[in-house]
């Protein structure tokens, strides 16, 4: 009798995660079945919330439904992150962060009530946009070479802006003082827009940002551009030489926009939406699009998604670590 109820209760078993597992195989096919919660952790109208309504407005014809976008800035993306963590994994709550979310993992180690790694999946690098370094009209450096000997000369009377602890403005700017062993003098803004205002003024000397918020003013003559943080010199900005042409270090620096999923969400709706935004950065009027921001497509898969945010982790880790860079409070 015993064996014969262990067989049965076995079977019953078997049956019934077989059934589970039908279950949520048929629930990942039949996904998206309504309009999909897209985050973003800014404001409207910055690179990131653009990048995110241009993948977005796409997607919908290959998934068959709408796609809402929902600002939720805050707190160093904090506050959406921290929502789209703690959403049901189902496929219709997908997030958009930007190289400040490596940052956070060092900077908010143990004291956030999500991982900002371990708590997503990893769906789709979107695309990468290489920062460009400018400086005040009045500022006497005409390269990046010059740069370092000035700073050199000076200690600590070069200024720098950012638009905040932790962004990809700020830790690039250590980095390149870590790399040329040089001081200056961190600033930090709530935003570009303010950081813009007094590097146009002269009241900081040198600010680090995208191309798409910089190079308008550059070609106002309100400012000056001295190198990109890239290999190659980008379609936007041809006239402006790589660190390296400027006579910097062979450094590489950028934001870039992923996207990602609650952990725990089905791997098949992870690989399709992967797939179906890889197609999309792909079309030639949306390369189009990226390249007059500055950002070069990427579309990588979830795999090669997870390896470059840990890579930027600890790249960004290793930065904060030997600069001593705290969160604002």
């Amino acid at each position: 009798m015993t064996r014969t109820f262990n067989r049965r209760r076995a079977l019953g078993v078997g049956a019934g995660t077989l059934a589970a597992l039908a279950t949520g195989g048929a629930a990942a096919q039949a996904w998206p079945s309504k309009p999909i919660r897209w985050v973003v952790p800014y404001t409207p109208g910055g690179i990131t919330d653009s990048t995110t309504r241009i993948v977005t407005e796409r997607l919908t014809a290959g998934l068959g439904q709408n796609i809402v976008v929902d600002n939720r800035p805050g707190a160093n993306s904090l506050i959406g992150a921290e929502a789209v963590a703690k959403a049901t994994p189902d496929g219709y709550t997908i997030l958009t962060v930007i190289a400040g979310h490596a940052a956070n993992a060092t900077l908010y180690a143990g004291k956030l009530s999500f991982d900002p790694v371990k708590s997503f999946a990893p769906v789709s690098l979107m695309g990468i946009a290489p920062v460009i370094l400018t400086v005040s009209n009045d500022f006497p450096p005409k390269d990046v070479k010059e740069l370092i000997a000035y700073a050199k000369a000076n200690p600590g009377k070069v200024s720098f802006g950012s638009s905040g602890v932790g962004a990809a403005a700020h830790l690039t700017t250590e980095l390149l003082k870590q790399t040329a062993g040089i001081e200056m003098v961190h600033v930090p803004y709530r935003g570009t827009a303010p950081a813009l205002q007094d590097l146009i003024s002269g009241n900081i000397q040198v600010l680090i940002d995208v191309p798409s918020s910089m190079m308008p003013q550059v070609r106002a003559g309100k400012i000056r551009a001295l190198a990109m943080f890239s290999k190659e010199r980008l379609e936007a900005a041809k006239d402006v030489p790589t660190i390296v042409e400027a006579g910097g270090p062979p450094i590489e620096s950028s934001t870039w926009m992923m996207a990602l999923a609650p952990a725990g969400t089905p791997p098949e709706i992870v690989e399709r939406l992967s797939k179906e935004v890889a197609k999309v950065v792909a079309l030639p009027e949306v390369k189009e699009r990226f390249a007059s921001m500055g950002i070069v497509p990427a579309g990588y898969d979830p795999a090669r998604t997870g390896k470059f945010l840990a890579d930027e982790v600890a790249l960004w880790a290793k930065v904060i670590q030997t600069a001593g860079v705290k969160p604002e409070q």
